[in-house]
């Protein structure tokens, strides 16, 4: 399915996955995936389910655009409006996590609660972040290096794909403080995550597996920061990739959640 957008830049179309009706539960993806990283998550879970292909990303067209985090935004925010989201619950998963919060943070009054996993929700320094990722980040971010590795970056079953979004995102990874926008967008998040007890959340962990991004630091820094923030730790191993891991999981926790702190 699809909404026809005027994304501030072009008239374009933002795919999207639906199933059921009721109180929205909105799922969103990171990099480099699309909404399929949801399918086994999603149907057994309860309300209308919807999960959108970011721009660019998926089935979702690839206007000639600069792929920034303020792009993504926007897309967003005209297809939560074209569909007149409300009362809504955010599932995000790596940037997808970091967009449900800023879109959250700019619309509380639409907003019940969010979940996140392996998501990006600090500022991070270079000394923060797993080694092995520093090192290829780093070398993403290289002007030159990064359009040259990202081809082989990519799963296979991205490589047909635009890379300008894919690699976008990458140079958009908050860390040692750039790129500046980004780093002021997350903290401006990271506020309203801190000073909104009213609004119900969700971090869910699994033991680390060999590309896991939010290490126990990270994961404390959440925990002693987002207010009402429930912590639930599992006890199965998983990649950056939680919910292609873990799916049966994932979506056991998100329905305890669901029922236990956001029953209506």
């Amino acid at each position: 399915m699809g909404f026809a957008l005027r994304g501030g830049v072009q008239v374009t179309t933002l795919a999207y996955r639906s199933i059921g009706t009721g109180s929205p539960l909105v799922f969103l993806h990171g990099n480099p995936a699309s909404s399929h990283l949801w399918r086994n998550v999603m149907p057994s879970l309860p309300g209308h389910r919807l999960a959108p292909d970011l721009i660019g990303m998926g089935d979702s067209p690839r206007p000639d655009i600069a792929y920034t985090f303020d792009d993504h935004a926007r897309y967003l925010d005209e297809w939560f409006d074209a569909l007149e989201l409300d009362n809504v619950v955010l599932v995000g998963h790596d940037w997808g996590g970091a967009l449900a919060a800023d879109w959250a943070a700019r619309h509380p009054s639409r907003v019940r609660g969010l979940a996140f996993t392996e998501a990006v929700l600090k500022p991070m320094s270079w000394e923060e972040f797993p080694p092995a990722g520093a090192e290829l980040f780093r070398a993403l971010k290289t002007p030159g290096v990064g359009e040259s590795m990202i081809e082989g970056f990519l799963p296979p079953e991205y490589a047909s794909q635009d890379h300008r979004p894919v690699l976008q995102w990458t140079r958009s990874m908050p860390l040692g403080g750039e790129p500046p926008e980004v780093v002021s967008r997350i903290e401006a998040f990271d506020r309203w995550l801190s000073s909104s007890p009213e609004v119900a959340k969700l971090l869910v962990t699994f033991e680390p597996g060999y590309d896991t991004m939010l290490t126990p630091s990270m994961v404390e820094w959440c925990a002693s920061n987002f207010a009402s923030l429930k912590l639930v730790q599992r006890p199965e191993k998983a990649g950056h990739h939680t919910p292609e891991d873990q799916p049966e999981a994932l979506t056991e926790t998100l329905s305890s959640w669901l029922n236990e702190a956001l029953a209506e």
